[in-house]
């Protein structure tokens, strides 16, 4: 295959990972590039090591280049031997959510196509749950591997190679060869699979201009999603370094930054507000934090520049694209993403894809100069790539104004898609298992506003004839069908839910009742459901 030069594109070496790895590894061996909470960290040399022994454990295994391999793992060292291992050999990393059980898990691992899965010895039973779809082999690590029906199982010793010689591929990996499959929510169905090439990962992970070789970037977002593969990345794309944490914890995180010298990170959500909530310290500006990406812009976000003496910079990102809107540093225009950034063309369309006036609402829509530089598609459902790529364009489903300025503001979202913790939720998938409870006839899960202005879960049922409906029942009942994140804070019983002619649930009804008085909280019940702490020891 001819590589062609093209003036738009990086060279293999600046965006494949591989190159990347073997780049830092000659030029600054001895840099250290992670640093895990365990008190171990790897140098780039080491870095490099680790990549290639798990290639060639992975090998062993007959992974071959462009194989997609199944990771459900938490953020550790292990998680960056397996992705690092596979994009070595050219093949796909495939991660998916921790909090993933019953139809969620049989649709990601159907669409993974995987045949060999990289599973936490505390998840691995999961997968006796459901349709294993292609998959035949999993490698168990992180505790006791157990047998699970239809599958060969390994123990950890296969995760392993004492062969330091860096495998041969078959033929050189290029920019534009899928590195990842990035499960995210689905619009009008189940999550997708989005599939993204070397380009498009690096695309995104260097639209950030304020990060440098300098910086050392505190990744606290899951590497299943794109918010925890991307810090690593643009660490890797200048020579940087990493701190991986399991997860966001309000009570560790300056502790954690002044130890080990972190410079930047992402703040979602209200993790900003949770920060601003601790009590006063004198310390407050003695740390090493001089930037931080905080999404969304809101009244909170001045206040963290002010206390904290943090540099301040939002943006627009999703799965698929590459982070078209950024900021100035310390932006003033809140609500605002930023503005458009060079590379990337971008729209404000009405239904039929004509361009609306500047302050008008419309979906976002975009495309880049460089080719490869958004995903390329979601993996087994064409119909949902041909309706995000119409006309040439990539759809975001997302509404947004553009002001006199050229400012950017994210409006709503069109699709019926949730964002709760960082986590986004597909109201199908919530309603699917509110559906499947036998006292209930139509569902339908909607976004409301909570006490701190975050989007929590408003499910809002109507029952079969001659059925009642308990709501502590209904949340125990769906435990262990969905993830924590998708369980309802609020239940509303309602004798039918309001629709148009054609049969179709007006939820822009629903979320303009809000909080009815009707709704019955969760948590004020004193029922709460948190996430499950996966590799850690119980106390």
């Amino acid at each position: 295959m001819v590589y062609h030069l093209d003036p738009r594109m990086p060279p293999r070496e600046a965006c494949v990972q591989r190159h990347q790895l073997e780049r830092w590894a000659a030029e600054q061996p001895d840099k250290v590039f992670a640093i895990f909470m365990d008190g171990t960290s790897w140098t780039y040399a080491e870095t490099l090591r680790q990549a290639i022994v798990t290639a060639n454990a992975l090998r062993a295994l007959g992974v071959r280049q462009g194989e997609r391999v199944l990771c459900w793992l938490p953020n550790s060292a292990d998680c960056l031997k397996a992705w690092f291992g596979l994009n070595f050999l050219g093949a796909v990393f495939v991660p998916i959510n921790l909090a993933y059980r019953g139809n969620l898990l049989r649709h990601a691992v159907k669409l993974s196509e995987a045949r060999l899965g990289i599973i936490h010895a505390d998840l691995h039973q999961r997968l006796g749950e459901v349709d294993l779809g292609l998959l035949q082999e999993i490698v168990v690590i992180g505790g006791e591997a157990r047998p699970v029906p239809g599958l060969t199982v390994h123990g950890a010793d296969r995760f392993a190679s004492e062969d330091e010689t860096p495998p041969e591929l078959e033929r050189p990996i290029a920019p534009w060869d899928m590195q990842s499959i990035i499960f995210t929510s689905g619009t009008t169905g189940p999550s997708k699979g989005v599939m993204s090439s070397y380009m498009h990962l690096y695309s995104m992970s260097k639209s950030a201009p304020f990060l440098s070789a300098d910086d050392r970037y505190m990744v606290n977002l899951p590497m299943f999603h794109s918010g925890g593969v991307m810090p690593v990345t643009a660490m890797l794309i200048h020579g940087g370094s990493i701190v991986v944490v399991e997860a966001f914890n309000t009570e560790a995180f300056w502790p954690t930054v002044r130890k080990t010298g972190i410079t930047t990170v992402v703040l979602l959500g209200v993790m900003g507000g949770f920060l601003l909530k601790r009590p006063p310290s004198p310390d407050d500006k003695n740390h090493t934090l001089r930037t931080c990406t905080y999404v969304p812009l809101n009244e909170t976000a001045p206040q963290f520049h002010e206390r904290f003496g943090t540099e301040i910079h939002t943006h627009f990102n999703m799965t698929e694209i590459c982070m078209p809107i950024v900021s100035a540093p310390n932006p003033t225009a809140l609500g605002s993403a930023g503005r458009v950034r060079d590379g990337v063309e971008v729209r404000i369309v009405d239904e039929n894809d004509c361009e609306v006036p500047v302050g008008a609402v419309g979906e976002l829509v975009l495309r880049t100069e460089c080719p490869w530089a958004l995903n390329h598609g979601y993996s087994g459902n064409p119909e949902a790539t041909v309706r995000a790529w119409r006309n040439g364009w990539f759809h975001t489903g997302d509404g947004f104004r553009r002001d006199a300025d050229g400012n950017f503001f994210f409006v709503d979202r069109l699709k019926d898609a949730i964002r709760r913790r960082g986590e986004n939720i597909s109201s199908f998938e919530v309603e699917s298992e509110l559906l499947a409870h036998p006292s209930v006839r139509e569902a339908a899960a909607v976004a409301v506003k909570n006490e701190i202005a975050e989007d929590e879960v408003l499910a809002v049922v109507a029952l079969r004839e001659g059925m009642s409906l308990d709501p502590v029942e209904l949340i125990e009942f769906l435990r262990p069908r969905m993830p924590h994140f998708m369980i309802p804070r609020y239940v509303r019983v309602v004798d039918a839910l309001p629709r148009t002619p054609t049969s179709k649930i007006e939820k822009f009804k629903l979320r303009d009742e809000g909080l009815a008085a009707d709704a019955w909280d969760r948590e004020a019940a004193g029922i709460q459901v948190k996430r499950e702490k996966i590799g850690q020891q119980s106390a």
